[in-house]
Protein backbone atom coordinates (compact mmCIF):
# COMPACT_ATOMS: atom_id res chain seq x y z
CA UNK A 1 0.00 0.00 0.00
CA UNK A 2 1.16 3.66 -0.66
CA UNK A 3 -0.28 7.23 0.15
CA UNK A 4 -1.21 9.55 -2.40
CA UNK A 5 0.95 11.50 -4.38
CA UNK A 6 -0.48 14.70 -1.99
CA UNK A 7 0.01 12.63 1.27
CA UNK A 8 3.48 11.66 0.28
CA UNK A 9 4.31 15.61 -0.39
CA UNK A 10 2.67 15.94 3.37
CA UNK A 11 5.17 13.22 4.99
CA UNK A 12 8.19 14.81 3.73
CA UNK A 13 7.08 18.20 4.17
CA UNK A 14 6.53 17.42 8.00
CA UNK A 15 9.94 14.70 8.27
CA UNK A 16 11.71 17.85 6.79
CA UNK A 17 10.42 20.06 10.00
CA UNK A 18 11.89 17.54 11.94
CA UNK A 19 15.35 17.66 10.07
CA UNK A 20 15.95 20.22 7.99
CA UNK A 21 19.04 19.74 5.70
CA UNK A 22 19.43 18.90 1.56
CA UNK A 23 17.85 15.16 2.04
CA UNK A 24 14.49 16.84 1.60
CA UNK A 25 15.51 18.44 -1.93
CA UNK A 26 17.29 15.49 -2.94
CA UNK A 27 13.91 13.23 -2.47
CA UNK A 28 12.29 15.23 -4.86
CA UNK A 29 14.98 14.74 -7.37
CA UNK A 30 14.81 11.32 -6.80
CA UNK A 31 10.89 11.48 -7.59
CA UNK A 32 11.21 13.32 -10.02
CA UNK A 33 14.23 11.28 -12.00
CA UNK A 34 11.77 7.78 -11.27
CA UNK A 35 8.57 9.51 -12.49
CA UNK A 36 10.17 10.97 -15.56
CA UNK A 37 11.80 6.83 -16.41
CA UNK A 38 8.77 4.76 -15.02
CA UNK A 39 6.38 7.19 -17.56
CA UNK A 40 8.99 6.46 -20.66
CA UNK A 41 8.42 2.53 -19.50
CA UNK A 42 5.09 0.89 -20.44
CA UNK A 43 4.84 -1.52 -17.81
CA UNK A 44 5.26 1.01 -15.01
CA UNK A 45 3.68 3.55 -13.00
CA UNK A 46 4.45 6.96 -13.27
CA UNK A 47 2.53 7.94 -9.92
CA UNK A 48 3.92 5.41 -7.66
CA UNK A 49 7.29 5.78 -9.01
CA UNK A 50 7.61 9.21 -7.66
CA UNK A 51 5.95 8.54 -4.06
CA UNK A 52 8.35 5.88 -3.29
CA UNK A 53 11.28 7.97 -4.81
CA UNK A 54 9.66 10.83 -2.86
CA UNK A 55 9.81 8.78 0.28
CA UNK A 56 12.51 6.57 0.15
CA UNK A 57 14.71 8.46 2.45
CA UNK A 58 11.97 9.82 4.93
CA UNK A 59 13.75 7.91 7.59
CA UNK A 60 15.93 11.06 7.90
CA UNK A 61 13.05 12.82 9.77
CA UNK A 62 14.17 11.19 12.99
CA UNK A 63 17.84 12.49 12.72
CA UNK A 64 20.81 12.38 11.27
CA UNK A 65 22.03 8.76 10.65
CA UNK A 66 23.67 6.96 8.12
CA UNK A 67 22.32 3.18 8.11
CA UNK A 68 19.86 3.97 10.68
CA UNK A 69 17.81 5.74 8.57
CA UNK A 70 16.73 2.66 6.56
CA UNK A 71 15.51 0.68 9.76
CA UNK A 72 13.49 4.36 10.51
CA UNK A 73 12.44 4.89 7.12
CA UNK A 74 11.01 1.20 6.67
CA UNK A 75 9.53 0.82 10.68
CA UNK A 76 8.10 4.05 10.20
CA UNK A 77 6.27 3.30 6.57
CA UNK A 78 5.43 0.05 8.06
CA UNK A 79 3.66 1.66 11.22
CA UNK A 80 1.44 4.05 8.72
CA UNK A 81 0.75 1.14 7.17
CA UNK A 82 2.78 2.11 3.90
CA UNK A 83 4.32 -1.75 3.37
CA UNK A 84 5.37 -0.74 -0.64
CA UNK A 85 7.30 2.25 0.63
CA UNK A 86 8.70 0.77 3.99
CA UNK A 87 10.11 -1.89 1.00
CA UNK A 88 11.59 0.78 -0.60
CA UNK A 89 13.23 2.47 2.42
CA UNK A 90 14.73 -1.20 2.43
CA UNK A 91 16.14 -1.97 -0.42
CA UNK A 92 17.38 1.55 -2.02
CA UNK A 93 20.84 1.34 -0.16
CA UNK A 94 21.71 -2.17 -1.05
CA UNK A 95 22.23 -2.82 -4.86
CA UNK A 96 23.46 -5.84 -4.60
CA UNK A 97 21.40 -7.26 -1.95
CA UNK A 98 24.03 -6.90 1.38
CA UNK A 99 24.37 -4.68 4.03
CA UNK A 100 28.13 -4.94 3.68
CA UNK A 101 28.11 -2.82 0.87
CA UNK A 102 26.26 0.32 2.77
CA UNK A 103 28.35 3.43 2.44
CA UNK A 104 28.46 5.21 5.81
CA UNK A 105 28.33 4.45 9.26
CA UNK A 106 26.95 1.31 10.81
CA UNK A 107 24.85 3.53 13.26
CA UNK A 108 22.25 1.10 14.12
CA UNK A 109 21.47 -1.30 17.26
CA UNK A 110 21.36 -4.84 17.10
CA UNK A 111 18.16 -5.14 17.00
CA UNK A 112 17.86 -2.47 13.89
CA UNK A 113 20.37 -4.50 12.01
CA UNK A 114 18.76 -7.72 12.66
CA UNK A 115 15.22 -6.13 11.35
CA UNK A 116 17.41 -4.76 8.38
CA UNK A 117 19.24 -7.94 7.61
CA UNK A 118 16.42 -10.35 7.94
CA UNK A 119 14.02 -8.10 5.77
CA UNK A 120 16.72 -7.35 3.60
CA UNK A 121 17.09 -11.31 3.11
CA UNK A 122 13.11 -11.94 2.55
CA UNK A 123 12.77 -9.56 -0.24
CA UNK A 124 12.35 -9.92 -3.71
CA UNK A 125 13.57 -6.99 -5.97
CA UNK A 126 11.31 -5.61 -8.21
CA UNK A 127 11.85 -3.00 -10.98
CA UNK A 128 10.47 -0.25 -8.47
CA UNK A 129 13.05 -0.96 -6.35
CA UNK A 130 15.82 -0.96 -8.92
CA UNK A 131 14.70 2.17 -10.22
CA UNK A 132 15.20 3.99 -7.01
CA UNK A 133 18.30 2.91 -6.83
CA UNK A 134 19.45 4.26 -9.87
CA UNK A 135 17.19 7.50 -8.78
CA UNK A 136 19.17 7.66 -5.79
CA UNK A 137 22.83 7.69 -7.67
CA UNK A 138 21.60 10.48 -9.73
CA UNK A 139 19.89 13.07 -7.67
CA UNK A 140 21.97 15.54 -5.93
CA UNK A 141 19.82 18.40 -3.78
CA UNK A 142 19.97 20.68 -6.71
CA UNK A 143 19.46 18.33 -9.44
CA UNK A 144 19.58 15.59 -11.32
CA UNK A 145 24.08 14.86 -11.64
CA UNK A 146 25.73 12.85 -14.03
CA UNK A 147 25.76 8.93 -12.23
CA UNK A 148 29.23 8.94 -12.12
CA UNK A 149 30.03 12.60 -10.37
CA UNK A 150 27.70 11.48 -8.19
CA UNK A 151 29.41 8.51 -6.98
CA UNK A 152 32.61 10.30 -7.20
CA UNK A 153 30.74 13.22 -4.75
CA UNK A 154 29.83 9.81 -2.02
CA UNK A 155 33.32 8.31 -2.75
CA UNK A 156 34.77 11.52 -1.81
CA UNK A 157 32.52 12.25 1.64
CA UNK A 158 32.71 8.62 2.89
CA UNK A 159 36.45 7.50 1.63
CA UNK A 160 34.74 4.48 -0.41
CA UNK A 161 32.32 3.36 -2.86
CA UNK A 162 32.47 -0.05 -3.27
CA UNK A 163 33.12 -1.55 -6.78
CA UNK A 164 30.15 -3.79 -7.13
CA UNK A 165 27.90 -1.12 -6.14
CA UNK A 166 29.66 1.02 -8.49
CA UNK A 167 28.89 -1.81 -11.37
CA UNK A 168 26.04 -1.95 -10.31
CA UNK A 169 24.77 1.58 -11.06
CA UNK A 170 25.79 1.58 -14.00
CA UNK A 171 24.16 -1.54 -14.89
CA UNK A 172 20.76 -0.13 -13.71
CA UNK A 173 21.44 2.78 -16.18
CA UNK A 174 21.58 0.59 -18.56
CA UNK A 175 18.86 -1.61 -18.23
CA UNK A 176 16.68 2.03 -17.30
CA UNK A 177 17.61 3.49 -20.66
CA UNK A 178 16.89 -0.07 -22.80
CA UNK A 179 13.34 -0.63 -21.16
CA UNK A 180 12.58 3.50 -21.29
CA UNK A 181 13.86 3.54 -24.93
CA UNK A 182 15.67 6.64 -24.06
CA UNK A 183 18.68 8.40 -22.48
CA UNK A 184 18.50 8.25 -19.01
CA UNK A 185 19.83 12.10 -18.54
CA UNK A 186 16.87 13.49 -21.23
CA UNK A 187 14.42 11.58 -19.98
CA UNK A 188 15.07 13.45 -16.55
CA UNK A 189 15.57 16.58 -17.67
CA UNK A 190 19.06 16.76 -16.45
CA UNK A 191 20.17 20.32 -17.36
CA UNK A 192 17.27 22.08 -17.06
CA UNK A 193 15.38 20.13 -13.55
CA UNK A 194 15.26 22.25 -10.51
CA UNK A 195 13.39 21.07 -7.52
Amino acid sequence: MLPIRAEAERLLSEAEKCNPGPWGNHSRVVAHCAEKIAGACDDMDSEKAYILGLLHDIGRKFGVRHLGHVSDGYTYMMLLGYDEAAKVCLTHSFNNHTVDEYIGNFDTSDEELRLIRETLASVEYDDYDRLVQLCDSLAGSEGVLDIEERMEDVKRRYGAYPQKKWDANIVLKEYFEKKAGNNIYVLTEKDTYRP
